[in-house]
């Protein structure tokens, strides 16, 4: 057994009833082999980190890194930030845009600070292809819901009527253009009446991906 999934799993046993990979694959709902591949590969999906430490109550980031406690009680360096269940889109628009957290990430209360209010701060996943290579089916974004002014070349989450998508955002007179970075999509130009249903949710500040 490889050392960063070693020391998970021992976090893991520590502090749930899971005491082999049979029980782990059940936990998640996953198969047999989908562990054993992690731990061949010696990754621990951040889903899983996620999913368990949602299911057990147990603090995702000490149980990721070992960093603090189980609990995740008496830590002030670090601040969680929620992860919602709406999903940014990263192609025609996601009608995925309910704000109920399913569960949160520890970072560090420095890092986040030095790059706005944490308080404003939500983690999103981002479904879809049209930003790619950016930003891939699957990525964890952090958006600061206070930056809202569009700056050029920014990833913004946009919602336009019902739907929520992430896109580079330019602003021109009476217009809001929505660039892909995925060159099959074309740019989506929002005019007149319809920058009334626009609405800029936030800036992406970070994003975090899965190589499984």
């Amino acid at each position: 057994m490889s050392k960063q999934f070693e020391a998970f799993f021992e976090r893991l046993k520590q502090a749930t009833d899971i005491r082999n990979q049979s029980d782990l694959a059940r936990a998640l709902d996953v198969g047999r082999a989908a562990v054993s591949l992690a731990k061949k590969k010696d990754q621990v999906p951040s889903r899983w980190v996620l999913a368990l430490s949602i299911r057990y109550d147990v603090d995702a980031r000490w149980l990721e890194t070992g960093d603090g406690s189980a609990t995740g009680e008496d830590d002030e360096a670090f601040e969680r930030i929620p992860k919602v269940r709406a999903r940014l889109s990263a192609g025609g628009g996601s009608f995925e845009t309910e704000g109920q957290v399913e569960g949160y990430y520890s970072f560090r209360a420095d890092w986040l600070h030095s790059r706005g209010n944490p308080r404003k701060m939500v983690l999103m996943e981002v479904v879809g292809n049209s930003m790619e290579p950016e930003l891939k089916e699957g990525d964890l974004v952090l958006l600061d819901q206070d930056k809202t002014e569009i700056l050029a070349g920014g990833l913004y989450a946009v919602g336009v009527e019902d739907t929520v998508m992430v896109k580079r955002v330019e602003r021109l007179p009476r217009t809001l253009v929505l660039h892909s970075d995925n060159k099959d999509y074309s740019p989506v130009k929002l005019t007149g009446e319809e920058l009334d249903n626009v609405r800029v949710i936030g800036r992406v500040l970070w994003v975090a991906r899965e190589y499984m």
